[in-house]
């Protein structure tokens, strides 16, 4: 358990006590103190302010930021509770961060796109930073760490000297912690319209118009590196696929045909722009239509080699999981039959709700339906860049399987 710490309020910060019940997951480092975790704050704090964690015994459990208009109350950043979390602790963070970085081997030759900061897997929850080539961006998503914003840049072009920052954080994050959100371009090059980066020798041009998280989906990354590995000679069918990120690696991977479908207008443009940019278009071709009716029609004609389901998040909250469930069952039927006996299904959920226990359910029970038997054969998470802490579940948001196709017998 954790040391003896002085118990009593000194006038410098609010003491945040747990029930007695509630503090071994803290102890053991989940960087989260849910609300009804609370027994009682000792002190005078408001939104964005550090505070200290103590168990109801008076031992201090660590430092951290409050916010009182959200059900996650405090999150903590460092296990000493006399550490001030100020612009050279932050720093600090950031820096240890890219070294990580860095001794995993990103950025590389052919790669200069990666997470250069992974909120609670680098211990500054409430931030996110990703390195898009020569430009920085990122997602505040606690009041607290906006309130620190100066300081973040500040070791931001200190430690990447991008030519721009680009304030990628979403509304809907901003209005639960009560801020409001930033978008653009926040430092440097103004005149920045699109991100061009290269992941694996393939070239990408994003614009800043497109709206999903920090610009593109890096935590993929290991995903479309073995999907390279797997295409070759089939012909693939990549739903719901954004800027075509999956579908460029298939083809470059030597695919005999790929087929790449999204709703989106804007993605299906930015996706042809940058099939053209990789000269890739006597084998990738990509087109505007729903996933369910690009698997249907891919059923009724008799199938493809592989078939790639990443749809969007179904579960952004534990509530809706049951609903997610359903749906992803449903995905994942229409995927199988879209998929030829023998061939390749890859499904993916980015929700930590339906995680690799329930994907797995979704794939036995869409088999079932689909009267196909589907056998998994590897399981894919987060890239390395996305590091989790180990008493943290939640972190491990990225769930994918590969899984190959049979007929029931």
């Amino acid at each position: 358990m954790p040391g003896r710490g002085a118990p009593a309020y000194a006038g410098r910060m609010a003491d945040v006590v747990l029930k007695a019940g509630r503090v071994r997951p803290v102890w053991a480092g989940h960087p989260w103190v849910f609300a009804q975790a609370v027994e009682r704050i000792i002190g005078q704090t408001a939104a964005g302010d550090e505070v200290r964690v103590l168990d109801a015994k008076g031992n201090v459990l660590g430092r951290g930021l409050y916010s009182p208009a959200s059900a996650i109350r405090v999150r903590l950043y460092t296990r000493d509770g006399e550490q001030p979390l100020d612009a050279a602790f932050l720093r600090q963070r950031l820096d240890q961060a890219l070294a990580r970085r860095r001794n995993l081997g990103l950025p590389s030759d052919g790669t200069n796109a990666f997470r250069a900061l992974n909120a609670e897997g680098d211990g500054l929850p409430g931030l996110v930073i990703d390195q898009l080539g020569d430009v920085s961006t990122l997602q505040f998503s606690t009041i607290g760490m906006k309130q620190r914003q100066a300081a973040v840049l500040e070791a931001v072009q200190s430690l990447l000297a991008p030519r721009a920052i680009v304030d990628r954080t979403a509304a809907k994050s901003a209005a639960l912690e009560g801020f409001e959100a930033g978008s653009g371009v926040i430092a440097g090059d103004r005149e920045l319209d699109v991100l061009r980066f290269s992941e694996h020798g393939l070239s990408f041009a994003v614009p800043l118009s497109i709206g999903q998280k920090t610009g593109f989906y890096l935590d993929l990354r290991a995903l479309r590196k073995r999907l390279r590995e797997l295409a070759r000679g089939r012909r693939v069918l990549d739903c719901y696929s954004y800027v075509g990120a999956a579908g460029l690696s298939m083809a470059r991977g030597g695919a005999s045909e790929v087929l790449s479908v999204d709703s989106s207008e804007l993605a299906v443009s930015v996706a042809r722009d940058c099939v053209a940019l990789n000269q890739l278009g006597d084998r990738m071709r990509v087109e505007r239509m729903p996933a369910q009716a690009a698997l249907e029609q891919a059923a009724a004609a008799g199938g493809f080699d592989l078939v790639l389901c990443d749809p969007p998040k179904l579960a952004p909250k534990r509530s809706a999981a049951e609903r997610a469930q359903r749906a992803m069952e449903a995905i994942a039927q229409s995927a199988i039959r879209a998929t030829r006996p023998g061939g390749l299904v890859v499904l993916c959920s980015c929700s930590a709700g339906l995680g690799m226990t329930e994907l797995e359910r979704a794939l036995a029970v869409g088999g079932a339906h689909a009267k196909r038997r589907a056998t998994v054969l590897e399981r894919i998470f987060q890239d390395i860049d996305h590091p989790v802490p180990a008493a943290f579940p939640e972190g491990l948001y990225l769930s994918t399987l590969i899984a190959e196709v049979a007929l029931d017998r």
